[in-house]
C-alpha cells in the first residue's frame, strides 16, 4: 500500500510538471500569435479609433477598428486560439476546435443589396443559422487554386453574387482555410471566417480590404 501511494504521488508530480511546462510553452505561442495578428491591420490601414477585448487571457481577443476611409467604416476582428497552455485540454481542443480561427467583419459605407454565402462543405458539424435561408437559392460550387479544389455550398439571391464570392475566395492565399464568407444586407456587413495563418494573414487582410473597396459599391 505504501509503494502504491508513493507511485500515485510520483505520477501526480510528473503530471504537474508536464502541465506547468506546457502552460509556459503554450502561453508563449498564443501570446505571440495574438501580438503579431493585432499589429497587422494597423500597418496598412489607419484606424481613427480602436478597442480591444481579451478573451480568457490566452485564448484570443476581439478588436474593433474605426477606419472611415474609402468604403470602410469599421472593422471587427475576432481571433480564437487553441488552448495550447492547457496540457490536458489541448488534445481535446484539437479534436473539437481543430484550428486557430479568425473572424473578420467589415462594415462598408455602401449598402449591401443582396445576401450571399459560401460555406465550405463538411466543415460545420451543425449547420450555421442563416435567417433568410428558406428564401435563398442553393447550389454547390468548386473553388480551384493550383492543385487545391474546395467545394462550397452556396446560398444566394442572385447567382452572380455567389460567383463574386467565389472569385474573392480564389484570391486568398489558401481557399481550403476559408470556411465561410458572406454578404449580409440585414446587418450590412461582409463576413469572412477562416483559419488563422500568420504567414499569410497580412496578404489576406489586404485582399479582404481591397474586395470591400472595389467590389461592394
Amino acid at each position: 500500500m505504501e509503494i502504491f501511494s508513493i507511485l500515485i504521488i510520483f505520477i501526480i508530480m510528473i503530471l504537474a510538471a508536464i502541465a506547468s511546462l506546457q502552460f509556459y510553452r503554450g502561453r508563449k505561442v498564443n501570446m505571440k500569435l495574438m501580438e503579431t495578428s493585432l499589429n497587422i491591420l494597423p500597418k496598412f490601414l489607419n484606424p481613427k479609433d480602436r478597442n480591444y477585448i481579451w478573451l480568457g487571457g490566452y485564448i484570443g481577443y476581439k478588436a474593433y477598428y474605426k477606419i472611415q476611409e474609402k468604403n470602410i467604416k469599421e472593422v471587427g476582428i475576432t481571433v480564437t486560439l487553441i488552448p495550447r497552455q492547457s496540457a490536458f485540454y489541448y488534445p481535446i481542443a484539437l479534436l473539437t476546435s481543430r484550428m486557430d480561427k479568425i473572424y473578420v467583419v467589415i462594415y462598408p459605407y455602401a449598402k449591401i443589396k443582396r445576401e450571399a454565402h459560401l460555406i465550405q462543405e463538411r466543415y460545420y458539424r451543425l449547420k450555421p443559422h442563416i435567417d433568410n435561408e428558406p428564401l435563398l437559392q442553393k447550389d454547390r460550387i468548386e473553388v480551384k487554386k493550383g492543385a487545391e479544389k474546395v467545394i462550397y455550398h452556396t446560398l444566394f439571391e442572385r447567382k452572380e453574387d455567389a460567383y463574386k464570392l467565389k472569385k474573392f475566395v480564389e484570391g486568398l492565399s489558401n481557399p481550403k482555410e476559408v470556411k465561410h464568407v458572406a454578404l449580409t444586407p440585414s446587418t450590412n456587413v461582409f463576413y469572412v471566417f477562416m483559419k488563422l495563418n500568420i504567414d499569410s494573414l497580412e496578404k489576406d487582410l489586404k485582399h479582404i480590404v481591397r474586395f470591400v473597396n472595389e467590389e461592394i459599391t
